[in-house]
């Protein structure tokens, strides 16, 4: 039988309180700051009831007669209208595609691009991701579109698209000029210059090509802006660089047409 071992008494060991950090005490509310509360209140319930009072022995106040006097009309012949000349919206709400840049002597029409009117679909499938453009474009309350382009020699290549919205909820060619400079802000290597005459129009150069196997390197240049309800955009390609002047000019040019 194995022998009995005697336990050792154990210390108890007070429990350790941590210490509070030095956070300062709020400061106390003293008696003085109490009366005068009450003392504001106090003159509160009596300035009320004595307004109350003095309003009761007073005569009711006579509400001025509902009828009004006869506006005169405006005498002289009203203005003409404006012409389509000096009517923008006459313009955009006419045929877009007249208001498209005229491609270059010598230059031949894209043959990738319908040509003309775009409409939703067609436009929503020249992006990425289709599916996800097409529901955007359905909310933003897409119009239509007109879109022109040609190549130059064999490898420049130029397309333009006059995007129009309906705006009865937002100004969504603004929004769709914004998110088009955005991504193309976000591209490295790239150059960008405001399009006079525009506010907030754009054109970016992109100095790094875009590579792929068994092809030639491809330059990129675009332009983002708007007037009204119309969204303007041009994408310019070119196996060697795209000069800043080339862009400017034809943004330049296109929206002057606007």
């Amino acid at each position: 039988m194995p022998a009995t071992v005697a336990a050792e008494p154990v210390e108890s060991v007070e429990p350790v309180t941590p210490a509070e950090p030095d956070a300062p005490r709020p400061r106390r509310r003293g008696r003085t700051a109490l009366l005068i509360a009450c003392a504001a209140v106090l003159g509160v319930v009596a300035g009320t009831c004595t307004g109350y009072l003095i309003q009761a022995d007073r005569e009711p106040t006579r509400l001025p007669s509902l009828s009004q006097p006869t506006l005169g009309r405006a005498k002289g012949e009203a203005p003409e209208p404006l012409s389509a000349v000096q009517d923008r919206q006459v313009k955009v709400d006419g045929d877009l595609r007249k208001l498209l840049l005229k491609k270059p002597g010598g230059a031949k029409d894209a043959e990738w691009l319908s040509g003309g009117w775009m409409d939703l679909a067609e436009y929503a499938d020249s992006y990425e991701k289709p599916g996800t453009m097409f529901g955007n474009l359905v909310r933003d309350e897409f119009r239509r579109a007109a879109v022109t382009g040609w190549t130059v020699g064999n490898h420049q290549t130029a397309e333009i698209y006059l995007v129009q919205y309906r705006q009865h909820q937002s100004l969504e060619a603004a929004d769709s000029s914004d998110n088009g400079q955005y991504w193309a802000a976000k591209k490295a290597g790239t150059d960008s210059w405001p399009i006079p005459g525009t506010g907030t129009g754009m054109v970016y150069v992109h100095h790094r090509p875009e590579t792929k196997v068994g092809y030639m390197p491809v330059y990129g240049a675009e332009a983002h802006a708007y007037r009204g309800d119309v969204a303007m955009e041009i994408w310019m390609y070119d196996t060697s660089p795209i000069p800043k002047a080339k862009i400017m000019d034809l943004a330049k040019r296109q929206m002057e047409r606007l």
